[in-house]
């Protein structure tokens, strides 16, 4: 599932007992006591004593293949599981327990077959909807993944990971709407799901982003603000509100921003990227240029950082540093009419003006933008006037 995973729940409603003459059924139910306390081990030797006192026990293994999922001793668990179902084919929770450990393992189709056979055995069994949902989810099968969640959902009304799970594919669909009243719910049947509320940060990110390449700035910095209210942590969330700043000509508040994403995840190029865009407008060539630079450390190849360092260079009378960059962002991408412009505007400072005047006609050929076109117009203009 692309974004951040959901849940596979590792709950049972009720485990079952059995109810007949058996010496191993104290052994069982004190287990079964230990279990409800989280004491796994002091579970599992409960259940190996009844499982030696009567091998046969389908509900033993079934308790003890439980309580390995609970330990992570998922090998362990799948064996104790798979006896359990040799044995009594009929235990619903068993499918459902070893779909858990094929999941934990990245096997989704068979937690699908496993979940299939527990939904088959208790058709209201919420849980399994949620699990093989999820597995749907990260086969990247949404439409049966959504299905699955809204059975879990319509069968559990209060089930609050069926809607994290679901808000969570329909983030990673780009339906942010659905996504941010999904995962809403989840944070309110579960205050405590903090996967939920990082999803749903990243939900608000997401709309607040798509708003504002929609020049819709109000809605925008609306959802921006309220995904940095649910995750302070959130890089991204900075990075583009940073970004909105920037282009309402914010730039105090934009750099603020920025600088609040490049603390929080050092490694984000477009970060340094956007500030040091900010200090060349602002004419602060020294510090754009030390931006544009741990951009390019970061993604040596971006040919965007290359072209406004290059361009920094030049505004900075630093002109062989300038081409130099300017000709690797040609390099990365042949069709870069800017960085030909600003190419032919170093040659033409520094007097060569061959080289200037061919940079100038690639400019022709390959640009669409009319104010570019223009200005290399204007430039070959001045270089035959002289």
């Amino acid at each position: 599932m692309r974004h951040k995973p959901g849940t596979i729940l590792l709950i049972c409603a009720v485990l079952l007992t059995l109810a007949c003459a058996n010496p191993a059924l104290e052994h069982l139910e004190q287990g079964d006591t230990y279990r409800d306390q989280g004491q796994w081990d002091e579970a599992i030797i409960e259940y190996s004593q009844a499982v030696e006192l009567d091998p046969n026990l389908a509900i033993a293994h079934n308790n003890r293949g439980y309580a390995y999922c609970n330990k992570g001793e998922w090998e362990l668990a799948i064996a104790d599981l798979d006896r359990a179902i040799e044995l009594d084919p009929n235990l619903a929770q068993t499918y459902y327990h070893r779909g858990v450990a094929y999941g934990v393992k990245g096997q989704w189709d068979l937690v699908i077959a496993d979940l299939d056979k527990a939904i088959k055995l208790e058709p209201d069994y919420a849980m399994a909807y949620n699990n093989r949902g999820y597995a749907y989810g990260e086969k990247e099968q949404w439409d049966l993944a959504i299905a699955d969640l809204s059975k879990a959902i319509e069968f559990d009304p209060a089930l609050a990971v069926a809607y994290y799970n679901r808000g969570s594919i329909y983030d990673a669909q780009g339906q942010w709407d659905p996504a941010i009243t999904d995962l809403s719910k989840a944070i309110e049947l579960d205050p405590n799901l903090a996967e939920a509320r990082k999803n749903l940060a990243e939900a608000y990110r997401n709309r607040g982003y798509d708003y504002f390449s929609d020049g819709q700035w109000d809605l925008a910095m609306a959802d921006l603000n309220k995904a940095i209210e649910l995750d302070p942590a959130l890089a991204v969330a900075y990075y583009n509100r940073g970004f909105a700043y920037a282009n309402s000509g914010q730039w105090d508040l934009a750099i603020a921003d920025l600088s609040k994403a490049i603390e929080l995840d050092p490694a984000l190029a477009v970060a340094y990227y956007n500030r040091g865009w900010i200090y060349n407008t602002r004419g602060r060539w020294d510090l754009g240029i030390a931006d544009l630079t741990k951009a390019i450390e970061l993604a040596p190849d971006y040919a965007m950082a290359y072209n406004n360092r290059g361009s920094a260079y030049s505004n900075n009378g630093q002109y062989d540093l300038a081409i130099a960059d300017l000709s690797k962002a040609i390099e990365l991408n042949p069709d870069y009419a800017l960085a030909y412009y600003n190419r032919g505007n170093a040659y033409y400072l520094t007097g060569q003006t061959d080289l200037a005047v061919a940079d100038y006609n690639k400019v022709f050929e390959i640009s669409s933008n009319p104010d570019l076109i223009q200005a290399a117009k204007q430039r070959i203009e001045e270089l035959e006037a002289k």
